[in-house]
Protein backbone atom coordinates (compact mmCIF):
# COMPACT_ATOMS: atom_id res chain seq x y z
CA UNK A 1 0.00 0.00 0.00
CA UNK A 2 1.37 3.82 -0.99
CA UNK A 3 1.91 6.05 1.61
CA UNK A 4 -0.74 8.47 -0.18
CA UNK A 5 -3.33 4.84 0.18
CA UNK A 6 -2.55 4.51 4.03
CA UNK A 7 -3.24 8.74 4.63
CA UNK A 8 -6.80 7.90 2.87
CA UNK A 9 -7.50 5.11 4.85
CA UNK A 10 -6.20 6.98 8.15
CA UNK A 11 -8.35 9.96 7.65
CA UNK A 12 -11.72 7.37 6.52
CA UNK A 13 -10.75 5.80 10.02
CA UNK A 14 -10.99 8.96 11.76
CA UNK A 15 -13.95 10.14 10.10
CA UNK A 16 -15.46 6.71 11.01
CA UNK A 17 -14.46 7.86 14.64
CA UNK A 18 -16.04 10.86 14.69
CA UNK A 19 -19.02 9.39 13.37
CA UNK A 20 -19.19 6.80 16.33
CA UNK A 21 -18.44 10.10 19.08
CA UNK A 22 -22.08 11.12 17.50
CA UNK A 23 -20.52 14.00 16.03
CA UNK A 24 -22.26 16.12 12.95
CA UNK A 25 -19.55 15.26 10.36
CA UNK A 26 -21.18 17.18 7.80
CA UNK A 27 -23.23 19.87 9.59
CA UNK A 28 -25.97 22.02 7.82
CA UNK A 29 -24.12 25.38 9.09
CA UNK A 30 -22.00 27.47 11.55
CA UNK A 31 -22.82 30.56 12.85
CA UNK A 32 -19.21 32.39 12.82
CA UNK A 33 -18.93 36.10 13.99
CA UNK A 34 -15.49 37.08 11.95
CA UNK A 35 -13.48 35.57 9.17
CA UNK A 36 -9.86 34.62 9.58
CA UNK A 37 -9.06 38.15 6.81
CA UNK A 38 -11.66 40.16 9.47
CA UNK A 39 -9.81 39.30 12.56
CA UNK A 40 -6.67 39.83 10.90
CA UNK A 41 -7.63 43.18 9.60
CA UNK A 42 -9.31 44.01 12.79
CA UNK A 43 -6.52 42.83 15.53
CA UNK A 44 -3.39 42.24 13.47
CA UNK A 45 -2.22 45.19 15.36
CA UNK A 46 -3.00 44.96 18.45
CA UNK A 47 -0.73 44.40 21.53
CA UNK A 48 -0.77 41.48 23.95
CA UNK A 49 -1.24 43.63 26.78
CA UNK A 50 -4.52 45.71 24.80
CA UNK A 51 -5.81 42.18 23.43
CA UNK A 52 -5.80 40.95 27.49
CA UNK A 53 -7.35 43.81 28.78
CA UNK A 54 -10.76 43.72 25.96
CA UNK A 55 -10.74 39.44 26.32
CA UNK A 56 -11.74 39.84 22.86
CA UNK A 57 -14.63 37.19 21.85
CA UNK A 58 -14.78 36.06 17.93
CA UNK A 59 -15.83 32.74 16.72
CA UNK A 60 -14.68 31.83 13.61
CA UNK A 61 -13.84 28.95 10.76
CA UNK A 62 -11.62 27.54 7.75
CA UNK A 63 -9.39 25.02 6.34
CA UNK A 64 -6.62 23.56 8.48
CA UNK A 65 -3.29 24.30 7.19
CA UNK A 66 -1.28 22.96 9.78
CA UNK A 67 -1.89 20.64 12.94
CA UNK A 68 0.91 20.94 16.15
CA UNK A 69 1.44 19.58 19.40
CA UNK A 70 3.89 20.55 22.33
CA UNK A 71 2.77 18.79 24.96
CA UNK A 72 0.14 19.78 26.29
CA UNK A 73 -0.07 22.85 24.27
CA UNK A 74 -1.42 22.40 20.81
CA UNK A 75 -1.98 24.61 17.66
CA UNK A 76 -4.08 24.93 14.30
CA UNK A 77 -3.43 26.86 11.67
CA UNK A 78 -7.36 27.44 9.77
CA UNK A 79 -7.51 29.79 6.70
CA UNK A 80 -10.41 31.40 4.63
CA UNK A 81 -8.69 31.43 1.42
CA UNK A 82 -7.42 34.54 1.80
CA UNK A 83 -5.68 35.09 5.91
CA UNK A 84 -4.53 32.34 8.13
CA UNK A 85 -5.01 32.67 12.27
CA UNK A 86 -3.55 30.13 15.04
CA UNK A 87 -5.79 28.63 17.27
CA UNK A 88 -4.23 27.80 20.72
CA UNK A 89 -6.01 24.11 22.00
CA UNK A 90 -5.60 23.35 25.56
CA UNK A 91 -7.61 19.83 27.05
CA UNK A 92 -8.88 21.55 30.31
CA UNK A 93 -10.07 24.59 28.15
CA UNK A 94 -12.10 22.49 25.97
CA UNK A 95 -15.48 19.92 26.22
CA UNK A 96 -14.26 16.41 26.39
CA UNK A 97 -16.22 15.77 23.33
CA UNK A 98 -14.49 18.73 21.41
CA UNK A 99 -10.63 17.31 22.74
CA UNK A 100 -11.88 14.08 21.11
CA UNK A 101 -12.33 15.95 17.97
CA UNK A 102 -8.83 17.73 17.25
CA UNK A 103 -7.51 14.17 18.07
CA UNK A 104 -9.40 13.08 15.12
CA UNK A 105 -8.73 16.50 12.65
CA UNK A 106 -6.43 16.54 9.45
CA UNK A 107 -4.36 18.77 7.74
CA UNK A 108 -7.32 19.90 4.96
CA UNK A 109 -10.21 19.24 7.47
CA UNK A 110 -13.10 22.25 7.93
CA UNK A 111 -13.33 23.43 11.70
CA UNK A 112 -15.08 26.05 13.46
CA UNK A 113 -13.99 27.58 16.17
CA UNK A 114 -15.13 29.39 19.45
CA UNK A 115 -13.26 31.70 21.91
CA UNK A 116 -10.85 34.73 22.73
CA UNK A 117 -7.97 36.76 20.70
CA UNK A 118 -4.60 36.56 22.61
CA UNK A 119 -0.74 36.74 21.17
CA UNK A 120 1.44 33.83 22.55
CA UNK A 121 4.62 34.23 23.72
CA UNK A 122 6.31 34.58 20.95
CA UNK A 123 3.82 37.51 19.65
CA UNK A 124 1.59 35.89 17.21
CA UNK A 125 -1.78 36.37 16.76
CA UNK A 126 -3.92 33.72 18.00
CA UNK A 127 -7.30 31.97 18.73
CA UNK A 128 -7.66 30.84 23.07
CA UNK A 129 -10.27 28.26 22.07
CA UNK A 130 -13.01 27.51 24.09
CA UNK A 131 -15.09 25.33 21.67
CA UNK A 132 -14.37 23.20 18.69
CA UNK A 133 -16.74 22.51 15.90
CA UNK A 134 -16.05 19.70 13.43
CA UNK A 135 -17.30 21.34 9.85
CA UNK A 136 -16.09 18.64 7.35
CA UNK A 137 -13.67 16.07 6.27
CA UNK A 138 -10.64 16.34 3.81
CA UNK A 139 -10.28 12.46 2.36
CA UNK A 140 -7.64 13.33 0.29
CA UNK A 141 -4.37 14.12 0.91
CA UNK A 142 -3.47 17.92 0.09
CA UNK A 143 -0.25 18.32 -1.78
CA UNK A 144 2.51 18.93 1.35
CA UNK A 145 2.50 22.77 1.84
CA UNK A 146 6.75 23.08 1.17
CA UNK A 147 5.91 21.52 -2.38
CA UNK A 148 3.00 23.36 -3.26
CA UNK A 149 1.01 22.28 -6.54
CA UNK A 150 3.57 22.21 -9.47
CA UNK A 151 1.83 19.61 -12.04
CA UNK A 152 0.21 22.11 -14.30
CA UNK A 153 -2.39 19.50 -15.82
CA UNK A 154 -3.84 18.72 -12.10
CA UNK A 155 -4.12 22.65 -11.46
CA UNK A 156 -5.91 23.26 -14.98
CA UNK A 157 -7.89 20.19 -13.81
CA UNK A 158 -8.31 20.50 -10.25
CA UNK A 159 -8.65 24.35 -9.65
CA UNK A 160 -10.03 23.58 -6.56
CA UNK A 161 -7.27 21.87 -5.63
CA UNK A 162 -5.01 24.81 -7.31
CA UNK A 163 -7.47 27.26 -5.07
CA UNK A 164 -6.20 25.89 -1.79
CA UNK A 165 -2.29 25.22 -2.00
CA UNK A 166 -1.16 28.05 -4.33
CA UNK A 167 -2.30 31.69 -2.74
CA UNK A 168 -1.33 33.29 -6.13
CA UNK A 169 -3.74 31.63 -8.41
CA UNK A 170 -6.62 33.04 -6.09
CA UNK A 171 -4.71 36.46 -6.51
CA UNK A 172 -5.42 36.24 -10.28
CA UNK A 173 -8.86 35.28 -10.01
CA UNK A 174 -9.70 38.05 -7.84
CA UNK A 175 -7.90 40.43 -10.01
CA UNK A 176 -9.84 39.09 -13.18
CA UNK A 177 -12.85 39.81 -11.07
CA UNK A 178 -11.54 43.99 -10.56
CA UNK A 179 -11.25 43.62 -14.30
CA UNK A 180 -14.33 42.81 -15.36
CA UNK A 181 -16.21 45.31 -12.35
CA UNK A 182 -13.54 48.04 -13.73
CA UNK A 183 -14.91 47.74 -17.14
CA UNK A 184 -18.27 47.63 -16.60
CA UNK A 185 -17.83 50.57 -14.90
CA UNK A 186 -15.93 52.52 -17.64
CA UNK A 187 -18.51 51.55 -19.74
CA UNK A 188 -21.83 52.46 -17.62
CA UNK A 189 -20.12 56.28 -16.79
CA UNK A 190 -19.79 56.64 -20.24
CA UNK A 191 -23.54 56.09 -21.24
CA UNK A 192 -23.42 52.48 -22.33
CA UNK A 193 -26.30 50.21 -21.90
CA UNK A 194 -25.31 46.41 -20.91
CA UNK A 195 -27.25 43.88 -22.64
CA UNK A 196 -27.53 40.15 -23.37
CA UNK A 197 -27.83 38.74 -26.83
CA UNK A 198 -28.24 34.96 -27.54
CA UNK A 199 -25.89 32.57 -26.64
CA UNK A 200 -27.60 30.30 -29.08
CA UNK A 201 -27.68 31.44 -32.60
CA UNK A 202 -29.41 30.23 -35.64
CA UNK A 203 -26.69 31.48 -37.88
CA UNK A 204 -22.78 31.57 -36.47
CA UNK A 205 -22.19 35.10 -37.30
CA UNK A 206 -20.06 38.26 -36.19
CA UNK A 207 -16.58 36.38 -36.75
CA UNK A 208 -14.43 34.62 -39.39
CA UNK A 209 -14.50 31.11 -37.44
CA UNK A 210 -15.72 27.71 -37.39
CA UNK A 211 -18.42 27.36 -34.47
CA UNK A 212 -19.87 24.49 -32.61
CA UNK A 213 -23.16 22.83 -32.99
CA UNK A 214 -25.71 21.86 -31.15
CA UNK A 215 -29.46 20.80 -32.17
CA UNK A 216 -32.90 22.08 -30.35
CA UNK A 217 -35.06 18.97 -30.74
CA UNK A 218 -38.57 20.77 -29.82
CA UNK A 219 -38.28 23.12 -33.07
CA UNK A 220 -35.89 20.36 -34.46
CA UNK A 221 -33.37 22.74 -35.57
CA UNK A 222 -29.50 23.16 -35.40
CA UNK A 223 -27.99 25.93 -33.56
CA UNK A 224 -24.83 27.15 -33.17
CA UNK A 225 -23.11 28.28 -30.26
CA UNK A 226 -22.07 31.88 -30.92
CA UNK A 227 -18.85 32.82 -32.15
CA UNK A 228 -19.57 36.60 -31.66
CA UNK A 229 -22.44 38.63 -30.30
CA UNK A 230 -21.74 41.05 -33.21
CA UNK A 231 -24.86 40.95 -35.36
CA UNK A 232 -27.02 40.98 -32.56
CA UNK A 233 -25.50 43.91 -30.79
CA UNK A 234 -25.99 46.13 -34.29
CA UNK A 235 -29.17 44.94 -34.66
CA UNK A 236 -29.97 46.82 -31.50
CA UNK A 237 -28.12 49.96 -32.69
CA UNK A 238 -30.37 49.87 -35.77
CA UNK A 239 -33.62 49.72 -33.17
CA UNK A 240 -31.76 53.09 -32.03
CA UNK A 241 -30.04 52.29 -28.44
CA UNK A 242 -27.04 53.96 -29.81
CA UNK A 243 -24.40 52.59 -27.23
CA UNK A 244 -24.61 49.60 -25.66
CA UNK A 245 -22.39 46.40 -24.85
CA UNK A 246 -22.34 42.83 -23.57
CA UNK A 247 -19.58 41.48 -21.27
CA UNK A 248 -20.17 37.72 -22.98
CA UNK A 249 -18.80 34.02 -23.53
CA UNK A 250 -18.22 32.77 -26.84
CA UNK A 251 -16.80 29.39 -28.38
CA UNK A 252 -15.01 28.66 -31.22
CA UNK A 253 -14.39 25.03 -32.45
CA UNK A 254 -10.91 25.65 -33.14
CA UNK A 255 -7.19 25.27 -31.91
CA UNK A 256 -6.11 25.52 -28.34
CA UNK A 257 -2.81 27.00 -27.63
CA UNK A 258 -1.31 29.73 -24.87
CA UNK A 259 -3.17 32.40 -26.40
CA UNK A 260 -6.45 30.20 -27.72
CA UNK A 261 -9.40 28.55 -25.66
CA UNK A 262 -12.42 27.17 -27.23
CA UNK A 263 -14.45 29.17 -24.59
CA UNK A 264 -13.56 32.65 -23.59
CA UNK A 265 -14.95 35.80 -22.26
CA UNK A 266 -14.69 39.08 -24.51
CA UNK A 267 -16.10 42.65 -23.62
CA UNK A 268 -17.99 43.70 -27.23
CA UNK A 269 -19.49 47.06 -27.61
CA UNK A 270 -21.19 49.58 -30.08
CA UNK A 271 -21.22 53.66 -30.22
CA UNK A 272 -23.94 55.22 -33.11
CA UNK A 273 -22.33 57.98 -34.95
CA UNK A 274 -18.38 57.40 -34.05
CA UNK A 275 -15.60 55.52 -36.37
CA UNK A 276 -12.48 53.21 -35.59
CA UNK A 277 -10.33 56.21 -34.98
CA UNK A 278 -12.60 57.41 -31.85
CA UNK A 279 -12.02 53.84 -30.34
CA UNK A 280 -8.50 54.01 -30.66
CA UNK A 281 -8.47 56.54 -28.18
CA UNK A 282 -11.09 55.36 -26.10
CA UNK A 283 -9.52 52.08 -26.01
CA UNK A 284 -6.58 53.56 -24.61
CA UNK A 285 -8.19 55.08 -22.12
CA UNK A 286 -9.96 51.82 -20.78
CA UNK A 287 -6.76 50.08 -20.83
CA UNK A 288 -4.87 52.29 -18.62
CA UNK A 289 -8.04 52.70 -16.28
CA UNK A 290 -9.12 49.20 -15.79
CA UNK A 291 -5.01 48.22 -15.30
CA UNK A 292 -5.07 50.87 -12.55
CA UNK A 293 -8.30 49.97 -10.76
CA UNK A 294 -7.56 46.09 -11.11
CA UNK A 295 -3.52 46.28 -10.06
CA UNK A 296 -2.84 49.39 -9.04
CA UNK A 297 -0.63 50.78 -12.03
CA UNK A 298 -0.54 51.39 -15.83
CA UNK A 299 2.75 49.83 -16.15
CA UNK A 300 2.86 45.80 -16.47
CA UNK A 301 5.47 43.22 -15.81
CA UNK A 302 4.81 40.69 -18.58
CA UNK A 303 7.94 37.69 -19.20
CA UNK A 304 10.70 39.30 -19.66
CA UNK A 305 9.26 42.87 -20.76
CA UNK A 306 8.11 46.36 -18.99
CA UNK A 307 5.05 47.04 -20.92
CA UNK A 308 3.58 51.15 -20.29
CA UNK A 309 -0.13 51.47 -20.79
CA UNK A 310 0.45 55.04 -21.24
CA UNK A 311 -1.43 56.62 -24.14
CA UNK A 312 -0.59 56.98 -26.89
CA UNK A 313 0.13 53.60 -27.99
CA UNK A 314 2.11 52.93 -31.49
CA UNK A 315 -0.08 52.96 -34.56
CA UNK A 316 1.47 50.25 -37.62
CA UNK A 317 -1.04 50.18 -40.60
CA UNK A 318 -1.22 46.18 -41.81
CA UNK A 319 0.35 46.00 -44.59
CA UNK A 320 3.67 48.44 -43.86
CA UNK A 321 3.86 46.02 -41.27
CA UNK A 322 3.76 42.98 -43.80
CA UNK A 323 5.80 44.95 -46.14
CA UNK A 324 8.73 46.06 -44.02
CA UNK A 325 9.06 42.55 -41.81
CA UNK A 326 8.69 40.08 -45.79
CA UNK A 327 11.27 42.58 -47.20
CA UNK A 328 13.69 42.42 -44.40
CA UNK A 329 12.98 38.12 -43.92
CA UNK A 330 13.96 38.32 -48.24
CA UNK A 331 16.34 40.75 -47.97
CA UNK A 332 14.81 42.30 -50.81
CA UNK A 333 12.07 45.17 -51.28
CA UNK A 334 8.57 44.13 -51.24
CA UNK A 335 5.89 46.50 -52.51
CA UNK A 336 2.39 47.36 -51.52
CA UNK A 337 1.48 46.36 -55.37
CA UNK A 338 2.58 42.76 -54.75
CA UNK A 339 0.64 42.64 -51.59
CA UNK A 340 -2.47 43.77 -53.50
CA UNK A 341 -1.73 40.96 -56.48
CA UNK A 342 -3.32 37.40 -55.20
CA UNK A 343 -0.48 35.72 -57.16
CA UNK A 344 2.38 37.42 -56.46
CA UNK A 345 1.56 37.99 -52.48
CA UNK A 346 1.32 33.73 -52.68
CA UNK A 347 4.46 33.36 -54.05
CA UNK A 348 5.88 35.77 -51.35
CA UNK A 349 4.64 33.46 -48.91
CA UNK A 350 5.40 30.42 -50.20
CA UNK A 351 8.83 31.67 -49.94
CA UNK A 352 8.19 32.85 -46.32
CA UNK A 353 6.91 29.41 -45.85
CA UNK A 354 3.21 30.79 -44.94
CA UNK A 355 0.46 28.16 -45.92
CA UNK A 356 -1.74 29.38 -48.59
CA UNK A 357 -5.22 28.38 -47.39
CA UNK A 358 -7.57 27.36 -49.95
CA UNK A 359 -9.70 30.20 -51.57
CA UNK A 360 -7.32 32.88 -50.00
CA UNK A 361 -7.03 35.73 -52.26
CA UNK A 362 -4.35 38.35 -51.42
CA UNK A 363 -5.83 40.21 -48.41
CA UNK A 364 -6.06 37.19 -46.88
CA UNK A 365 -2.65 35.84 -47.99
CA UNK A 366 -1.61 39.14 -46.36
CA UNK A 367 -2.83 38.78 -43.46
CA UNK A 368 -1.20 35.39 -43.04
CA UNK A 369 2.55 36.83 -43.29
CA UNK A 370 1.77 39.83 -41.31
CA UNK A 371 0.86 37.44 -38.36
CA UNK A 372 3.47 35.22 -38.85
CA UNK A 373 6.02 37.75 -38.83
CA UNK A 374 4.96 40.52 -37.10
CA UNK A 375 2.92 39.82 -34.18
CA UNK A 376 5.31 38.23 -31.61
CA UNK A 377 7.51 41.71 -31.57
CA UNK A 378 4.52 43.86 -30.94
CA UNK A 379 5.26 43.93 -27.20
CA UNK A 380 4.40 47.41 -26.32
CA UNK A 381 0.65 48.73 -27.29
CA UNK A 382 0.12 49.02 -30.94
CA UNK A 383 -2.67 49.47 -32.94
CA UNK A 384 -2.39 47.59 -36.33
CA UNK A 385 -5.00 49.39 -38.51
CA UNK A 386 -6.45 49.02 -42.36
CA UNK A 387 -6.92 45.40 -42.86
CA UNK A 388 -7.63 43.84 -46.28
CA UNK A 389 -11.50 44.16 -47.07
CA UNK A 390 -11.19 40.28 -47.66
CA UNK A 391 -10.54 39.46 -44.23
CA UNK A 392 -13.15 41.81 -42.61
CA UNK A 393 -16.85 41.26 -44.29
CA UNK A 394 -18.07 43.67 -41.62
CA UNK A 395 -15.84 46.87 -41.41
CA UNK A 396 -16.46 50.00 -43.93
CA UNK A 397 -14.45 50.03 -46.72
CA UNK A 398 -11.79 52.79 -46.38
CA UNK A 399 -13.26 55.94 -49.21
CA UNK A 400 -10.21 56.05 -51.59
CA UNK A 401 -9.19 52.35 -51.10
CA UNK A 402 -12.11 49.79 -51.70
CA UNK A 403 -9.81 47.00 -50.89
CA UNK A 404 -8.97 48.28 -47.52
CA UNK A 405 -11.30 48.44 -44.72
CA UNK A 406 -11.14 50.46 -41.72
CA UNK A 407 -10.35 48.38 -38.88
CA UNK A 408 -7.63 47.98 -36.24
CA UNK A 409 -6.21 45.11 -33.91
CA UNK A 410 -4.34 46.29 -30.46
CA UNK A 411 -1.41 44.02 -29.94
CA UNK A 412 0.36 44.00 -26.52
CA UNK A 413 2.63 41.36 -25.10
CA UNK A 414 3.10 40.09 -28.37
CA UNK A 415 -0.79 38.87 -29.04
CA UNK A 416 -3.96 40.23 -29.82
CA UNK A 417 -6.05 41.94 -27.48
CA UNK A 418 -8.96 43.82 -29.01
CA UNK A 419 -10.07 44.03 -32.25
CA UNK A 420 -12.66 46.97 -34.01
CA UNK A 421 -13.66 48.84 -37.02
CA UNK A 422 -15.86 51.14 -38.62
CA UNK A 423 -18.93 49.17 -39.24
CA UNK A 424 -19.87 48.23 -42.68
CA UNK A 425 -23.70 49.63 -43.00
CA UNK A 426 -24.24 49.73 -46.81
CA UNK A 427 -27.09 46.97 -47.05
CA UNK A 428 -26.03 46.44 -50.84
CA UNK A 429 -22.53 45.84 -50.09
CA UNK A 430 -22.88 43.63 -46.99
CA UNK A 431 -24.71 41.48 -49.48
CA UNK A 432 -22.13 41.21 -51.82
CA UNK A 433 -19.61 40.84 -49.00
CA UNK A 434 -21.50 37.79 -47.55
CA UNK A 435 -21.88 36.21 -51.04
CA UNK A 436 -17.94 36.03 -51.44
CA UNK A 437 -18.21 34.64 -48.24
CA UNK A 438 -20.59 31.66 -49.48
CA UNK A 439 -18.06 31.70 -52.52
CA UNK A 440 -15.01 31.07 -50.34
CA UNK A 441 -17.10 28.44 -47.92
CA UNK A 442 -17.79 26.82 -51.62
CA UNK A 443 -13.73 26.57 -52.04
CA UNK A 444 -13.02 25.06 -49.04
CA UNK A 445 -12.51 27.68 -46.33
CA UNK A 446 -14.66 26.43 -42.96
CA UNK A 447 -14.34 30.19 -41.41
CA UNK A 448 -16.05 32.01 -43.95
CA UNK A 449 -18.94 34.13 -42.95
CA UNK A 450 -22.64 32.46 -43.70
CA UNK A 451 -25.10 34.52 -45.42
CA UNK A 452 -27.23 36.57 -42.60
CA UNK A 453 -30.63 37.76 -44.56
CA UNK A 454 -32.25 38.88 -40.95
CA UNK A 455 -29.48 40.63 -40.60
CA UNK A 456 -29.07 42.49 -44.35
CA UNK A 457 -32.59 43.33 -43.56
CA UNK A 458 -31.91 45.43 -40.26
CA UNK A 459 -29.15 46.95 -42.64
CA UNK A 460 -32.40 48.19 -44.54
CA UNK A 461 -33.88 49.82 -42.09
CA UNK A 462 -30.81 51.99 -41.51
CA UNK A 463 -27.97 51.79 -39.36
CA UNK A 464 -26.57 55.05 -38.47
CA UNK A 465 -22.45 55.50 -38.50
CA UNK A 466 -21.73 53.47 -36.04
CA UNK A 467 -18.16 51.73 -34.29
CA UNK A 468 -17.83 48.52 -32.43
CA UNK A 469 -14.73 46.96 -31.16
CA UNK A 470 -14.40 43.61 -29.21
CA UNK A 471 -12.05 43.13 -26.04
CA UNK A 472 -10.55 39.92 -24.91
CA UNK A 473 -10.74 39.71 -20.84
CA UNK A 474 -8.69 36.56 -20.53
CA UNK A 475 -5.70 38.03 -22.46
CA UNK A 476 -6.11 41.62 -20.84
CA UNK A 477 -6.10 39.78 -17.00
CA UNK A 478 -3.27 37.63 -18.40
CA UNK A 479 -1.22 41.13 -19.01
CA UNK A 480 -2.23 42.42 -15.66
CA UNK A 481 -1.14 39.34 -13.82
CA UNK A 482 1.77 38.27 -16.04
CA UNK A 483 0.32 34.86 -16.58
CA UNK A 484 2.26 32.87 -19.72
CA UNK A 485 -1.12 30.82 -20.65
CA UNK A 486 -5.05 31.71 -20.81
CA UNK A 487 -5.46 28.34 -19.12
CA UNK A 488 -3.86 30.46 -15.47
CA UNK A 489 -6.62 33.11 -15.94
CA UNK A 490 -9.69 30.74 -16.74
CA UNK A 491 -10.88 28.92 -13.79
CA UNK A 492 -11.84 25.63 -15.73
CA UNK A 493 -10.25 25.65 -18.96
CA UNK A 494 -11.11 22.96 -21.22
CA UNK A 495 -9.41 19.83 -21.05
CA UNK A 496 -8.43 16.62 -23.19
CA UNK A 497 -10.29 13.89 -22.07
CA UNK A 498 -8.31 11.68 -19.56
CA UNK A 499 -8.73 8.10 -20.19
Amino acid sequence: MSSRDEQIQQRRANLDALTRLGVDVYPHRFERQHTVSELVAAHGDRTHDDLEAGKTPTGTSGRILAIRSFGKANFLVISDGLAKIQVYIRQDALPPLDFQIFKLLDFGDWVGVEGRLFRTKTNELTVWASRLHFLSKCLLPLPEKWHGLTDVEIRYRQRYLDLIVNPDARRIFETRSRVVAAIRAFMTARGYLEVETPMMQPIAGGALARPFVTHHNTLDMDLYLRVAPELYLKRLVVGGMERVFEINRNFRNEGISTEHNPEFTMMEFYEAYADYQVLMTMTEELLAKVAREAIGTDQLAFGEHQISLVAPFARLSLRDGAREAAGRRLKREVTDAELRDRDRVAVIATELGVEVEPGAGAGRITTGIFERLCEARLVQPTFVYDFPTEVSPLSKQKPDDPDTVERFELYVGGFEVANAFSELNDPVEQRRRFEAQLANRAKGDLEAHEMDEDYVRALEYGLPPTAGEGVGIDRLVMLLTNSPSIRDVILFPLMRKKE
